[in-house]
């Protein structure tokens, strides 16, 4: 496993993290979710990435038993909780400090942990004033509930504002970014963020670098069966994967396709490596519903040094992305 600091801190965080989102409580059952578990660790994984949201609890809670069990040493592992969508009461979404510092201690118990090592506010909060989330994020971390504080899918006008309101009242400010990221999810990573990663010395997370499945090539027939797409509450994914909006992408996977087997690699590796090129890229967030799924995926880092000059060109001619946009940031 290779491990990567998180932006300009010091904590170290595998190349390659696990995630809960769909799968945890919803998915899968409890005794799969603790397979995978000890098996992303025993190959190397530290971070756990997990949210209030997910499974409305359910998926820390499961996350959370599996670590008490585990006898995994505290210091061998990061583990994470974003807060915004809680509940349906007042009082229970957002990034008001007194919604973030209950979910905080939620997170905790579901978690059975004493502290959170990663914090994210999983939305920005148009109703809540910036300065007011800074100070809160603040508190929990000289009180020792959580160690680092970020965000998620905020724009880069509000993560600059934060480190502002952090640098003039000596506040600690965020760490790290959790976007989305993948070779049909370029724009905010590549273009929208390219400066703050050395002026602020941002770190990120990344999540679906297999774009929702559509890069493992699954979806180039049509939804398949059998996997997320069949839950009651994902029949907007079902329409963006199999809908004549994805038609176009599912093209250019098959390409990519092609360009993986010459490569001698399988087409999620591919889209994994690429992902892993960014040299922002912190960490990239895998999900799996399945033992051998999560293998292959985590021995993408032993196919990397195949991604040279020569195969991003080919790809980059798949993909057809803007002229004036980055490649690798």
């Amino acid at each position: 496993m290779e491990y990567r600091r998180l932006g300009k801190s010091g904590l170290q965080v595998s190349a390659l993290s696990f995630g809960s989102w769909v799968t945890f409580g919803h998915q899968i059952s409890d005794e799969t979710a603790k397979k995978l578990m000890h098996q992303a660790f025993d190959l190397g994984v530290n971070f756990f990435d997990n949210a209030e949201v997910y499974a409305h609890g359910k998926s820390e809670e499961v996350m959370g038993r599996i670590l008490k069990q585990s006898g995994w040493g505290r210091d061998r592992f990061v583990v994470s909780s974003k807060v915004y969508w809680g509940g349906s009461h007042p009082n229970q979404t957002g990034l008001n400090r007194k919604h973030v510092t209950e979910a905080c201690h939620a997170a905790l118990k579901r978690l059975q942990v004493e502290y959170l090592d990663l914090y994210f506010c999983h939305r920005s909060d148009k109703n809540t004033p910036i300065e007011e989330t800074v100070y809160t994020m603040d508190t929990l971390v000289r009180q020792g509930k959580i160690l680092y504080w970020g965000s998620s899918e905020w724009e880069a006008a509000d993560i600059v504002e934060a480190h502002a309101i952090a640098r003039q009242h000596h506040l600690i400010p965020p760490t790290m970014e959790q976007p989305q990221y993948n070779m049909f999810h370029r724009e905010r990573v590549e273009r929208e963020y390219r400066n703050l990663y050395s002026r602020l010395g941002m770190g990120t997370t990344i999540w679906s670098p297999l774009a929702s499945g559509l890069l493992t090539g699954k979806y180039n027939q049509g939804a398949p069966g059998g996997t997320r797409t069949d839950l009651a509450d994902m029949q907007w994914l079902k329409d963006m994967l199999t809908g004549e909006s994805a038609e176009a992408k599912i093209q250019k996977v098959k390409k990519i396709g092609e360009l993986a087997s010459e490569l001698q690699m399988s087409l999620p590796q591919l889209a994994i490596a690429w992902c892993l090129k960014n040299q922002n890229v912190s960490t990239v967030i895998l999900g799996a519903t399945k033992p051998e799924q999560l293998s292959e995926n985590l021995a993408t880092l032993q196919h990397t040094e195949k991604l040279n000059s020569e195969a991003i060109a080919a790809l980059e001619s798949i993909l057809n992305n803007n002229p004036g946009l980055p490649t690798f940031g």
